[in-house]
């Protein structure tokens, strides 16, 4: 469901985008797709073009999969293990060469995520990303060198459709089916000074 004071200015994909709690727990996801999912974050902008980022990618039922689900927190827990898989991001915040990049390494990681999820829409894939984990437990379980840092988690996988579900816990499914909104442009653009909206005015 969609803010019904956004006009359709743009993609669908970005439009019908949203955050599912239910997944599929039958769906996999093919070697083709994880690829594709990953080529999307790949070839994300960076600055210096040092792409400081990297994923640990755990399938639904492998030892990855086992680590990550043992470490994830009580909201987590119940959610999450059915998503078909789960990254896990990192950042490089110590690069071995001209520091300064540290300062972006987040900023960057953010840009190759939203492309993987704008990636994952257009497939009919849904996504969830998550930062209620022990992030030292799973970074040593990894062994993710220190120079680099666990900063969330993407979970994967194929929206369950709501006459589907089953022993869904209700609080759960109610946070599925909740209007999605955001915050109108007005307090997020600002023209001459921070709080002055930035007049602009759609058409349509």
């Amino acid at each position: 469901m969609t803010d019904p004071t956004t006009p359709p200015l743009i993609l669908d994909v970005l439009r019908e985008r949203r955050s599912p709690s239910v997944f599929d727990p039958a769906h996999e996801l093919s070697d083709d797709q994880l690829a594709s999912l990953l080529e999307a974050a790949r070839w994300a902008p960076s600055n210096g073009n040092a792409q400081p980022w990297a994923f640990v990618v755990a399938r639904r039922g492998d030892a990855a999969h086992g680590v990550l689900v043992g470490a994830l927190s009580r909201g987590n827990s119940g959610w999450l293990p059915p998503a078909s898989v789960v990254l896990v991001t990192l950042a490089r915040t110590t690069p071995e060469h001209k520091p300064a990049l540290a300062d972006y390494a987040r900023y960057d990681l953010g840009q190759a995520v939203a492309h993987l999820c704008v990636q994952a829409a257009s497939m009919g894939l849904g996504v969830h990303q998550f930062g209620g984990f022990d992030h030292d437990a799973l970074a040593a379980a990894y062994e993710v060198p220190d120079e680099w840092s666990v900063v969330s988690g993407v979970a994967v996988g194929r929206p369950w459709p709501v006459d589907e579900r089953t022993g869904v816990d209700p609080s759960t499914a109610e946070r599925e089916l909740r209007e999605r909104r955001r915050k109108p442009l007005s307090e997020l653009a600002f023209g001459t000074r921070f709080g002055e909206p930035l007049p602009v005015r759609p058409t349509h």
